[in-house]
């Protein structure tokens, strides 16, 4: 997918290509000099690689800024259910191929929203590559304290018209993740690769992959992954959260910090599930002497 000309101003990117084993190709930045410190972002569900637009353009002076779509999201290939299983354990799979082809070593990660169940499920036994973590607003363990308009979107046949043919998930997502209201122009970037049915497909399975049941294929991954995060009990860690997030509010936030009690965190008590768009000059004022002190 081409960037439209009316995102190019807040999207002043040139997204390259990656073909995965599977012959999808992945599409994410890749901006700043490849000799500084490498920060990757990871975004969730609704999102892509928009959501880190700002930070990206600020922080690429600092270090090797890279921000992936995953499959079925932003400018990455759409492929069908029948062509891919979207599942936490291929999406970690898919991540861990780029990572290893850009052979990133030491590097800093940034995670949002399913992006943190991801990129700890791929870098569980890999703790000695990531240099510092960022967590905004996410999870990497199960829970079952899952908002009821969500699990609405999972029901069979209903769900899926819901969220796909009636936009019924990225669409509120805009208005219901923010708590100080988004302009039209983020609103529109983060709505773009999801116009229709097809392109909506990567959404529902994302909401239909949520652990929520107890025999859900997907929670004994997310079970590992919980029980390997003492792995990175050494590691420098931050979290920033909006505190009105309706979804992975201030609980999860505890859960974290009970965790890795070393964890620094920060509460944004007037942001919501979208602290970037909320409250991005207050995080960057936290992250950027975290990770880039000594850069």
């Amino acid at each position: 997918m081409n960037i439209p000309s009316n995102l190019k101003d807040s999207y002043p990117f040139e997204p390259k290509r990656f073909k995965l084993s599977s012959g999808h190709s992945l599409s994410y930045l890749d901006e700043g000099s490849d000799e500084k410190t490498p920060t990757l972002f990871l975004h969730g569900n609704p999102t892509w690689s928009f959501y880190y637009r700002k930070a990206v353009r600020f922080w690429k002076d600092h270090s090797r800024c890279i921000a992936v779509d995953h499959l079925g999201c932003g400018l990455s290939d759409k492929p069908s259910s029948s062509s891919f299983s979207y599942n936490l354990q291929n999406h970690a799979n898919n991540l861990l191929e780029l990572v290893d082809s850009l052979n990133l070593q030491n590097f800093n990660l940034v995670v949002h929203d399913w992006g943190g169940a991801i990129g700890m499920t791929a870098f569980a036994d890999q703790a000695h590559r990531i240099r510092k973590i960022v967590l905004l607003n996410t999870a990497a363990f199960p829970s079952r304290d899952v908002p009821r308009r969500i699990l609405f979107c999972r029901l069979p046949v209903i769900g899926e018209f819901f969220v796909r043919a009636l936009n019924g998930f990225a669409g509120p997502a805009t208005w219901m993740a923010s708590s100080k209201g988004m302009t039209d122009s983020a609103k529109k970037g983060l709505l773009q690769p999801y116009g229709n049915w097809k392109n909506r497909v990567a959404i529902w399975n994302f909401v239909r992959d949520i652990p929520y049941e107890l025999n859900h294929p997907t929670l004994s991954i997310l079970q590992s992954t919980a029980e390997k995060l003492k792995g990175f009990s050494t590691t420098p860690a931050m979290a920033c959260w909006g505190m009105k997030d309706f979804c992975f509010h201030g609980g999860y936030l505890k859960k974290w910090e009970k965790q890795w009690p070393h964890i620094i965190s920060h509460r944004f008590a007037d942001s919501g599930h979208y602290i970037l768009e909320d409250s991005f000059e207050d995080v960057r004022a936290k992250v950027e002497p975290f990770l880039f002190a000594n850069e």
